[in-house]
């Protein structure tokens, strides 16, 4: 819209492959699975799709752990059919965005076996290697993200420590060294060759650590009951001044082929730090990804609101702005804000100036799931059971038939009760969570201001009530959310005539008002202005 990339305004949506539909009958989701539900994520307006890991994989981290980064694992099928999403998805113009996970690879990836066979091997550098300390112990004291505990593992046959920030089967790889950089920048080139449309890079301010590798000191700010991978600040194990470097080098790669790819980067950093990756000129990450709604402490205007004007203010000039709601590593916006707030999060994020990410299934408001420690699978949760990722990553809920529609085969995590919460029930009723996404997502479609418009915040007076403009020549869209559970009323200057969408009166209505106007508890509004008066 208005000469405006797709990355800078687009839906991004998030498919956890393993839980998106299952094709084979094996209780896992497939790539034909995702091929199969297109239409259905064109209907609700997706611009993107995110994929998390295929790539084969010994699945200690459920892909994660990569053993050939230009494969497919055989659990959700074959090249054939990537190549067959690939073609379909850009027949109805939404776009394929991969995992570039360049931080570590598996343990039983060819270069790594080669790494180990012997400290002179070609590729022993490859990888971060060190002898320990005189008494034997680790070469210093960086921890596991994934549950604490040393990040060193140490290999009796060749009489060394490697680094694993992640899983004991996830080596880091050195990228002090020139060829791994290529050999990863030469991954990048195969997948864009292919088509695909950009990268998420996975974990990315973990490839550029201290060079003498110093201890990291204690997390002042830790507390029990937080992740144990949290117990130290990661001065010196992540984010050091090379990062800026590799993000730069990394772009220039993208931009060697056209079509208007994008490149996006996890790091989970302070906002100051964060809009570094955007790169001096706007030459690094187009999308450093912003967790600022995930991490928020309190869901109420005072934080929510706060954040938002923070994030707007630490901007780079001209840079792209995003929002993330909810991802494979945190549990669901539903299960954190209730339900009664999930509808006002989804258009809080569907209305803010930027690109929203939306994980799947929360466009039918799914929740977490109880996961026994019997059926818990993934490895920080076994390590760490009160950070359980498990949760927020059992499959998508298609229909009210055993397992949800998602497989005919007993589901690799078990689905919660999904009689309400699926998505053939919710497409019937206009009122349902999924007939308010739709039409947030069309309305972000057809408004120039709620695509390329300015964010302006409103003084609403109600300590409940979080309210902003959007505009865009001479278009002007209210947006008022009120985060409590009583009802609200806000006054606004002069007499408006506007037509209404509401988290709770579905059907869009024209309506005039003088000064004030009323909120439902937990409701939130969209509003087109159009001054009658004065």
């Amino acid at each position: 819209m208005e000469n405006s990339v797709w990355w800078k305004n687009g839906v991004v949506y998030q498919v956890y492959p393993r839980s998106f539909a299952d094709t084979d009958g094996d209780g896992v989701g497939d790539i034909p699975g995702i091929v199969r539900k297109l239409d259905y994520l064109a209907e609700i307006g997706v611009d993107a799709l995110w994929l998390s890991p295929f790539f084969p994989s010994p699945m200690k981290d459920f892909g994660y752990d990569i053993s050939d980064y230009r494969g497919v694992d055989r659990i959700f099928g074959t090249s054939r059919d990537f190549d067959d999403l690939l073609r379909e998805a850009h027949a109805r113009s939404v776009r394929i965005i991969i995992d570039l996970v360049p931080n570590h690879t598996s343990d039983e990836h060819e270069w790594f076996v080669e790494s180990r066979s012997s400290r002179d091997n070609p590729k022993r550098d490859w990888y971060v290697w060190r002898d320990g300390k005189p008494d034997g112990s680790p070469p210093n004291n960086w921890e596991s993200i994934h549950g604490g505990g040393s990040a060193w593992e140490f290999d009796a046959a060749t009489e060394q420590y490697y680094l694993h920030t992640f899983q004991v089967e996830q080596p880091d790889l050195d990228w002090r060294n020139p060829e791994v950089r290529a050999a990863i920048y030469d991954v990048m080139r195969f997948w864009l060759g292919r088509g695909v449309d950009g990268f998420r890079i996975d974990a990315l301010p973990c490839v550029a650590k201290d060079d003498l590798l110093r201890d990291n000191p204690h997390n002042p700010g830790w507390r029990e009951g937080m992740p144990l991978g949290m117990r130290q600040s990661r001065l010196n194990s992540e984010d050091a001044p090379a990062i800026l470097e590799i993000i730069h080098q990394l772009r220039s790669v993208t931009d060697e082929f056209d079509g208007e790819r994008v490149l996006i980067g996890e790091a989970y950093l302070p906002l100051e730090r964060l809009m570094r990756y955007y790169g001096d000129s706007l030459d690094g990450l187009h999308l450093p990804y912003n967790f600022g709604l995930l991490e928020v402490p309190e869901w109420t205007p005072k934080t929510v609101g706060g954040l938002v004007e923070r994030y707007e203010a630490a901007l780079p000039e001209d840079a792209a702005p995003n929002w993330v709601l909810g991802n494979h590593d945190n549990p669901r916006v539903a299960s954190r804000v209730g339900s009664g707030q999930a509808r006002v999060a989804q258009m809080l994020l569907l209305t803010l100036r930027g690109t929203p990410t939306v994980y799947y299934g929360d466009e039918i408001g799914m929740t977490d799931a109880e996961i026994t420690p019997g059926q818990t699978r993934d490895p920080q949760g076994i390590k760490d059971p009160a950070h359980n990722r498990d949760p927020a990553r059992t499959p998508m809920q298609w229909n009210a038939t055993e397992n949800a529609g998602f497989s005919t085969a007993e589901p690799w995590l078990p689905i919660p009760d999904a009689k309400e919460t699926n998505v053939e029930s919710q497409a019937k009723d206009p009122r349902s969570m999924l007939a308010l996404f739709r039409q947030l997502t069309r309305l972000r479609r057809e408004t120039l201001a709620l695509n390329v418009g300015s964010y302006v915040p409103l003084e609403t007076g109600s300590r409940n009530v979080y309210a902003y403009l959007r505009e865009h020549g001479g278009d002007r869209i209210l947006i008022t959310l009120n985060f409590g559970d009583e009802p609200e009323e806000i006054n606004l200057p002069g007499d408006h005539k506007a037509d209404l969408l509401s988290t709770t009166e579905m059907n869009p209505e024209a309506a005039t008002f003088t000064e004030t106007l009323s909120l439902r508890p937990n409701e939130g509004i969209v509003c087109r202005l159009r001054k009658t008066s004065g």
